[in-house]
């Protein structure tokens, strides 16, 4: 078993809905040799620098999640993907230690899975930012303001996605407008959703 990690000791000490599921999940890829570390404020487990499982929890389930899990085989059909938007990153959820425990031969295997892939330096093939459909509403406007479509397109493709994505979001035309409205200038200043 790999060492713990005090920083993730010290997160779980404060985790109050899915303690004793994250200490089983730990326990469980801990046995796997990998190195544990804290990352976006969760235990994060990685292989040689490389991120692989990363332990969460949500209102409704708990979860170990493949940073790759797109890549593996799945033989069991347990992984999940979050959203349509995830492109590769997998879910097997839980809501009881006893599913985890239940689970345990499982969990193991594919976490060996994901080992080989990442051993193998294989690579999930992420869609393209042009790949993603621009909402008629923004089309409108970067057609609109020639200025807006140059800042635009002169963003990082991961910013240029999270607009895309958050734009499309709504089903009402007029609250997508206002998303718009309200992101102009975020985009004229070259910066992204969240900067």
């Amino acid at each position: 078993m790999t060492s713990k990690n005090p920083k993730v000791d010290s997160v779980l000490r404060h985790e109050q809905h899915w303690r004793d599921e994250f200490e089983t999940l730990r326990s469980i890829v801990l046995d796997c040799q990998l190195t544990e570390e804290l990352k976006w404020y969760q235990p994060c487990y990685t292989f040689q620098n490389k991120n692989i499982v990363l332990i969460h929890g949500f209102k409704e389930y708990c979860a170990l999640l493949f940073f790759k899990g797109a890549l593996l085989k799945d033989a069991k059909g347990i992984l999940i993907q979050q959203t349509e938007n995830v492109q590769a990153a997998r879910q097997i959820r839980f809501t009881n230690v006893r599913e985890i425990v239940t689970m345990k031969p499982t969990l193991k295997a594919y976490i060996q899975e994901a080992i080989e892939v990442e051993k193998a330096g294989r690579k999930v093939k992420l869609k393209k930012t042009a790949d993603f459909k621009i909402p008629d509403e923004f089309q409108t406007k970067l057609d609109e303001i020639p200025a807006l479509k140059t800042a635009f397109r002169a963003l990082t493709p991961g910013r240029q996605k999270g607009y895309i994505l958050h734009f499309s979001q709504p089903k009402q035309s007029k609250t997508r407008q206002a998303r718009i409205e309200r992101c102009m200038q975020q985009i004229f200043k070259g910066k992204g959703l969240n900067d």
